[in-house]
């Protein structure tokens, strides 16, 4: 990853967009019905350069909760988080987190 040239697992795969606000709650259920095992949203938080970007992708995603919930899914699969760009050991450290309760839940569908 980057010049620290340090590595996640296999399985992650990285989706690069400039606001993450712009997918609809169904995509992140639609991930799941395909198979996704976990979601992590990483965001530059409230520094976000869309002005209320971030409280209004926290409120969605209270919303694709309540949809999980209703689903039977588990809410750890899905987590928002804040990280800079160039935060590695906080990205890893996400990363490995997901990675170990996706691997401790059955998978979604």
């Amino acid at each position: 990853m980057g010049q620290a040239h340090a590595s996640y697992p296999a399985n992650v795969y990285v989706l690069k967009v400039k606001a993450p606000v712009l997918f609809p709650e169904r995509f992140y259920l639609e991930c799941f019905r395909k198979g996704i095992g976990g979601i992590i949203i990483m965001s530059c938080g409230e520094e976000c350069p869309y002005e209320g970007a971030y409280k209004a992708m926290a409120k969605r995603l209270d919303r694709v909760y309540e949809l999980m919930k209703e689903e039977g899914l588990d809410i750890r699969r899905l987590r928002l988080t804040a990280i800079c760009t160039v935060c590695n050991r906080a990205f890893l450290n996400e990363v490995n987190q997901m990675n170990q309760i996706v691997h401790e839940l059955s998978p979604p569908v």
